[in-house]
């Protein structure tokens, strides 16, 4: 009786983690969910940007996502975001051919 009830409660708590683990970190979550609350001005460097997702609203910003899995709201206005945004377009569209 004993190992039954630890076995049942071993199985309860793997299935407690398993559930933070895959709903619980930022990396499983859609980049729109995201909310942009603060557009830094600083200029990234574009060779460190992978992808990014346009974000209409009372702010029009672009998010970013780094090599290393970051990602960073900027404002959509700035002329070196809109470089970044060609520079990743380009290395899709080679990608894809």
């Amino acid at each position: 009786m004993k190992v039954h009830a630890a076995a049942m409660l071993v199985i309860f708590w793997l299935g407690i983690f398993t559930e933070h683990t895959v709903k619980g970190s930022i990396g499983s979550q859609s980049m729109s969910r995201l909310k942009c609350v603060n557009l830094p001005t600083q200029q990234l460097n574009i060779r460190n940007l992978v992808s990014y997702e346009k974000r209409q609203g009372p702010v029009n910003a672009i998010i970013f996502m780094t090599t290393r899995g970051v990602k960073v709201c900027v404002r959509s206005n700035q002329e070196w975001v809109q470089t970044a945004i060609k520079k990743i377009d380009q290395k899709r569209a080679t990608k894809g051919n």
